[in-house]
């Protein structure tokens, strides 16, 4: 064996956290995808607590090979809870480019009042944009930006939108320049192109959304750094996205936002993988909801709609998920017979009949069907209560049902993987799969997908029917590098998705082409020799 090899098999470990509402969970994989630890944790109110509890007990599990890890993957709801809590925001100044066509609909259309007050220093309709052809809609306006930033109080960061900038980008690209040459290089400029596609409104959104995350994902990553620094690994750290990939530390601080929607993601990718299916229905029971979604050729199936996050409306990529009110600690109510929504959630062990309490739950009802959970068979019950908790697994069954054929699209050829700690509650024959499939290591599947994912990038692309080919080349080639900076291998990424979409209300047939790019990390000697 060679030093070279000796040194890839030395350091081939890999640890996945993810941090959920309650549980957070942690995996350690070696080289060829084997789970050597894993835990579930509480999370905790500040998040840190569970990563911190979580990367200490699997490092616990392997003694001796810890020195073996070279490489941290988290996924975490800070930015989602963030914006939710409205706390830790960072105050933004907006500048949309699109007068005079667009100055009808101000910035942040529809946001919530206690989140734009929050986080809105000031916004600018300035002359610029550009047609869906790429002709300028006006000359860019610079003394107009000047001389509104100059008349804020103060912002910590601008957020900038131009119409049909994902697919012309000079203006924002321009306007980045003249910011930082007029107020200091170090000036926080976000540009919407790198965030959604086409789609003013929900685009800038995002934008803004992103650029008032960014102290919010400095707390994040440096907290990260100084878990893996306490714990004395000498490991690079990642970020999950919500499309399924990885990005580097540097990038997620950059983009924040896209870490919204990493926890289903990830445990579509975990289910995936552990079960070996590239193309299934996946569902994730928790003990307050369960989460389906699709795996399309081992990645997430992404919704078509925009999303809401926090009240705001945004079109950046996020998996197609159906959440539903059934998990393991659902409520059952006895004198009504009522299943949900409300949950007893991280209480089910002192309050769920099955732990000696006095609350009837979906787990009580799958204990009663004869299943042994967590060691236990649920104590004897009257016989009225016994045909409450029946009557409720049967109606859980019924609404897991009409989730799967709603996100079947009409197919009976799909396999549903179940993964999540109250997997129980999935019966062992559902209508509308083939088969149900249950993975070793399904109760910490989102943690093995935060493990495994690839890096990857996307981008979008305006063109006329005739020159598609030419459109597809130039947004793989910006995709592709998109999935080098998040920390992809140069030397493995690869296109892996290309979707076409025809564009209506043209003077010419024109089609919009979104292009994913993802491939293995790279090793940090690679990174640093791709970026010099």
């Amino acid at each position: 064996m060679t030093a070279r090899s000796e040194t890839r098999t030395e350091r081939d470990l890999s640890i996945g956290v993810d941090v959920g509402g309650t549980n957070t969970d942690a995996v350690v994989l070696d080289g060829t995808g084997r789970v050597l630890a894993h835990t579930k944790q509480a999370t905790t109110e500040d998040v840190t607590g569970g990563i911190r509890s979580g990367i200490a007990q699997v490092l616990a599990e392997i003694a001796g090979k810890r020195h073996r890890v070279s490489r941290v993957m988290l996924g975490t709801t800070h930015a989602t809870n963030a914006i939710v809590a409205r706390r830790g925001l960072d105050r933004v100044a907006m500048v949309r480019l699109g007068a005079p066509a667009a100055t009808e609909f101000p910035p942040l259309l529809g946001w919530p009042d206690e989140l734009s007050s929050l986080v809105l220093a000031g916004s600018a309709m300035i002359r610029g944009g550009h047609m869906v052809d790429g002709t300028p809609i006006a000359a860019l306006d610079r003394d107009g930006i000047l001389r509104f930033l100059d008349g804020l109080d103060g912002f910590d960061a601008v957020a900038v939108a131009g119409i049909f900038s994902p697919s012309t980008p000079d203006q924002e690209q321009e306007v980045a320049e003249l910011i930082r040459a007029e107020r200091g290089a170090d000036t926080r400029v976000f540009l919407s192109q790198d965030i959604g596609p086409i789609g003013l409104l929900e685009r800038e959104n995002a934008t803004v959304l992103n650029a008032a995350l960014y102290s919010v994902a400095r707390t994040v990553t440096e907290a990260l750094v100084t878990v893996v620094a306490e714990e004395g690994l000498d490991a690079v750290t990642f970020f999950a996205q919500n499309d399924g990939t990885l990005m580097s530390l540097e990038y997620a601080a950059q983009y924040p936002v896209l870490t919204i929607g990493s926890g289903p993601a990830n445990s579509i990718r975990g289910a995936a993988y552990l079960s070996g299916t590239e193309d299934a229905i996946v569902i994730d029971v928790g003990g307050t909801t369960s989460d389906l979604g699709v795996v399309v050729h081992g990645f997430p199936r992404e919704s078509t709609l925009p999303r809401e996050i926090g009240g705001v409306r945004t079109n950046f990529r996020m998996p197609d998920i159906l959440s539903l009110g059934i998990g393991g600690g659902t409520i059952v109510d006895p004198s009504t017979g009522a299943v949900g929504p409300d949950s007893v959630g991280y209480r089910i062990g002192t309050e769920g009949l099955l732990f000696g309490g006095a609350t009837p739950t979906l787990t009580d009802a799958a204990a009663l069907a004869d299943t042994v959970i967590a060691g236990r068979r649920l104590p004897s019950q009257p016989p009225k209560t016994q045909d409450t908790l029946r009557e409720a697994l049967q109606v859980a069954h019924g609404r897991l049902e009409e989730a799967v054929e709603r996100l079947s699209l009409g197919r009976v050829d799909l396999p549903l993987i179940v993964v999540g700690g109250g997997g129980f509650l999935v019966p062992e024959e559902l209508p509308g799969v083939s088969e149900v499939i249950r993975p070793g290591h399904g109760d910490v599947a989102n943690a093995v997908g935060a493990a495994i994912a690839l890096a990857g990038g996307r981008a979008d692309q305006l063109a006329v029917l005739g020159e598609r080919e030419q459109a597809i080349a130039a947004a793989s080639e910006t995709a592709i590098a998109r999935a080098i900076q998040a920390g992809a291998d140069p030397l493995e990424v690869a296109v892996v998705d290309v979707l076409e979409t025809p564009v209506t209300y043209t003077d010419r047939p024109t089609v919009k082409v979104s292009v994913k790019a993802a491939g293995p990390l790279a090793r940090l000697g690679e990174r640093t020799a791709a970026r010099a």
